[in-house]
């Protein structure tokens, strides 16, 4: 996981009409400098904030006849060993993964890097959904005894192999997944109004900053955030905070942010009008691509109101990982036991709170920590 000096804090608050120009002349020169830096990486940026909705676009936009990336995954390809199939734990539970990549170069299918991997878990008795972002730079198996950098799973085979590896390193049973491209999600978040986010003083200076990049390749205006607290924002403004890993915490503070996102955004989709999710559909639709067909997804949904997000965690574990560069992978985040972060997880997925790893994930386990543990010392 590439890591970034946190920028210079703003020494001045900005007011309410704008008041010096010297103090904005030198935020513009500051923040072209940045854009300049950042110029090859516009547009990587958080696609979990719209994969919830895409499970709404996709109904809407397939009863509208609009085209879906409906792809058809064979079972014989998808890689569950004999303690998940057995695991009375998973039973009532549905487990999606959900896949954001960069699509600029027009790859959605496989051929790109997942920048961000969630898996979403729903209680079909309850409606309860939690949230887990995998890290992805964390090291693992890609599920071809090929040991790196998770994200390198979907470049290699496409969701087929992206779901096996995290099946094979979590003993998970996904069968099903939705994968966006980063297009359309300033769209999205507009259509529906904007989200409510707290911003802090850390984070004003650089939602501005991320602002005035996008705004310069997207080719539009960007209305400032000039105060902190708790607001409204726009979604040039949500994406600019999504974005931020420059505070404390970079990219794991990132995902976080993320998350809070994605949740201020359900809840206003629990709230949306058809025309708004039509427009969305409108904006996203050739950016999807899914296992999921028109008749599992209306099951699933079943209502978007009996729908909450309840807890979100990001894996590996704080307390249980550590960073450093590995060899020819780099800079990675290494579980420093996958067995214990497995059992961890399961519990927070699951409730199960005695669950023992499969003699798979053991080895896995064990490999990892020969790899890495020389360079961690």
């Amino acid at each position: 996981m590439a890591t970034e000096t946190k920028g210079k804090k703003s020494t001045a608050n900005r007011s309410s009409n704008g008041t010096s120009k010297t103090k904005a002349t030198n935020a513009n020169v500051n923040a072209k400098k940045r854009a300049q830096k950042k110029r090859r990486k516009i547009m990587i940026f958080a696609a979990e904030i719209v994969v919830l909705l895409v499970a709404l676009v996709v109904l809407y936009g397939v009863l509208k006849g609009e085209k879906v990336g409906k792809v058809e995954i064979k079972e014989s390809d998808i890689i569950m060993n004999e303690n998940v199939a057995e695991n009375e734990s998973l039973k009532g539970y549905r487990n999606i993964a959900l896949f954001g990549v960069d699509s600029r170069a027009g790859e959605i299918s496989k051929n790109t890097r997942t920048d961000t991997i969630i898996i979403a878990s729903v209680n079909q008795d309850t409606g309860e959904v939690k949230l887990v972002s995998i890290y992805r730079d964390t090291y693992l198996n890609l599920s071809n005894d090929t040991y790196t950098k998770c994200n390198a799973a979907y470049m290699k085979g496409g969701p087929e192999m992206a779901i096996n590896m995290l099946n094979m390193n979590l003993d998970l049973n996904i069968t099903d997944f939705v994968t966006v491209g980063f297009a359309g999600l300033t769209d999205t978040i507009d259509a529906l109004g904007g989200v409510y986010i707290d911003v802090d003083e850390a984070e004003l200076e650089h939602i501005n900053n991320y602002q005035y990049c996008m705004a310069e390749d997207l080719k539009r205006s960007y209305n400032e955030v000039t105060t902190t607290g708790y607001q409204l924002l726009d979604g040039l403004q949500a994406t600019a905070y999504c974005r931020i890993r420059y505070t404390a915490g970079n990219d794991f503070k990132r995902a976080e942010r993320q998350r809070e996102v994605l949740q201020a955004t359900a809840e206003v989709a629990k709230k949306a009008s058809v025309s708004s999710l039509t427009e969305i559909a409108n904006s996203v639709f050739d950016e999807v691509y899914t296992s999921l067909d028109l008749s599992e997804i209306i099951e699933l949904l079943g209502g978007i109101s009996k729908y909450t997000i309840v807890a979100d965690e990001g894996f590996p574990r704080e307390d249980l990982r550590a960073t450093g560069n590995i060899g020819s992978s780099g800079s990675c985040v290494v579980p420093t036991s996958l067995a214990d972060n497995v059992k961890w997880l399961h519990e927070f997925l699951f409730n199960d709170t005695n669950y023992e790893v499969s003699t798979d994930v053991q080895s896995y386990s064990d490999k990892i920590y020969s790899d890495t543990s020389p360079y961690l010392k």
